[in-house]
């Protein structure tokens, strides 16, 4: 008789583009098999891109809880009660939830419903820099509640776990795994020359410019004010920079706005220039394009978890310059494959991208560090491997006891 196989409830926040939805995707096509896996997750905002091309690229068919949203709401408890339906129906030997919202509704369910794994990732948390004092607190209490009850806590890098355990008091550190992300990189090391091409063709750039990028949401969290100041100091200095900011979101209007009251004029999805150095180019599904085209990658959020777009962009060979907070550290080869700086010191940040840019061969150097450190670290099969390891050690315990 054939032995049953390990079904596995994952939920995610929402099919918005992200690392989640990649870590979520991998693990539900990859696990092995021994696992049958179910994906759920709720709807994206209107100002987000759909991640749903990744799912079917991975000929994955999830279930969209279209009640789940990314803000508190009335839909929460819909949603609660449709993912207790579920549990009921598919009956999870383990559930594994990503992200606040997903963590929160589906542990709840899986406490109600008795699934004996209850497995949580945090891809990042709101502990600081997103709310006041009160509101930070309430979502803490929650936290350490439904910890206590989840049979794991996944963290994704060893500065997230420090944050999660000693800083936040969220759980013991001993309950906290520690598994890294995991990729499929390949398309970064795939015709980057072609890619390069096309791309500065596409906004007509010189060789001798030089091409900065931040890719992600807009969001206050990004902080890209940060981003825009180093923009106009950094061109000041070098009228061959040419700036891009690569995707959408609630703060684009405000951000055009700041970038216009500092006196940096800007294009939309059209060649910059030397009189309007920016480019608002919204949200483009092919990174790996905006990778190749650019010369240096810039991330300059206040709060992350494991950015995956540093990740990227060193898996295409670009050097970075970043903000050094969440786990940030953790995925970066400081000061060789990255620059790091305190969230408040545009000065410096500013230096690095300049010192980036007038040097070719520094840029190199950071860019091979850079990509063989990704190459060792952050593989979908090494992601794959180490979590279905931690269910089955999981289940034998939970079976023993």
């Amino acid at each position: 008789m054939a032995k049953e196989k390990i079904r596995v409830l994952r939920i995610i926040n929402r099919f918005n583009l992200g690392g989640p939805t990649y870590n979520a995707a991998y693990l539900t096509k990859y696990l092995g098999e021994g696992f049958e896996t179910l994906l759920v997750g709720g709807s994206k905002d209107e100002h987000e891109a759909s991640s749903q091309y990744i799912l079917e690229n991975l000929e994955i068919k999830p279930r969209v809880i279209s009640s789940m949203m990314r803000y508190i709401g009335t839909g929460d408890w819909t949603a609660y009660q449709e993912l207790v339906r579920i549990i009921d129906e598919y009956k999870p030997h383990v559930v594994h939830t990503h992200a606040s919202k997903a963590g929160t509704l589906g542990r709840l369910a899986a406490i109600r419903k008795n699934v004996p794994v209850i497995v949580h990732t945090f891809h990042g948390h709101v502990f600081h820099s997103y709310f006041g004092s009160l509101k930070t607190n309430f979502y803490k209490a929650i936290e350490r509640y439904l910890s206590k009850r989840s049979t794991a806590i996944i963290a994704i890098s060893n500065q997230q776990k420090h944050e999660l355990s000693i800083e936040h008091g969220i759980c013991k550190p001993d309950k906290i795994k520690v598994i890294p992300l995991g990729f499929d990189l390949s398309r970064f090391r795939e015709r980057r020359a072609e890619k390069r091409v096309d791309f500065r063709a596409k906004y007509g750039l010189h060789e001798n410019e030089i091409a900065v990028g931040i890719v992600g949401r807009l969001v206050p969290i990004k902080n890209h004010e940060f981003f825009l100041k180093v923009a106009q100091t950094a061109f000041q200095k070098n009228s061959k920079l040419r700036f891009f900011i690569v995707g959408d979101g609630e703060s684009r209007d405000h951000l055009e706005a700041y970038a216009s009251g500092l006196g940096l004029t800007f294009t939309q999805n059209e060649a910059p220039n030397e009189k309007s150095p920016l480019c608002f180019t919204s949200w483009i599904k092919e990174v790996d394009w905006v990778y190749a085209g650019c010369d240096i990658v810039c991330l300059t959020s206040l709060n992350e978890g494991t950015p995956v777009s540093l990740i990227e962009a060193q898996s295409a060979g670009k050097p970075i310059v970043s903000t050094q907070v969440g786990g940030i550290h953790d995925i970066v080869d400081v000061n060789r494959s990255a620059y790091l700086t305190t969230t408040d010191d545009t000065d410096q940040f500013t230096e690095y991208v300049l010192q980036l840019a007038e040097d070719e061969m520094l840029r190199k150097d950071f860019g091979q560090s850079g990509e063989n450190y990704v190459a060792q670290r952050f593989d979908y099969a090494r992601l794959c491997a180490d979590v279905a390891a931690l269910y089955e050690k999981l289940l034998e315990e939970k079976n023993e006891t």
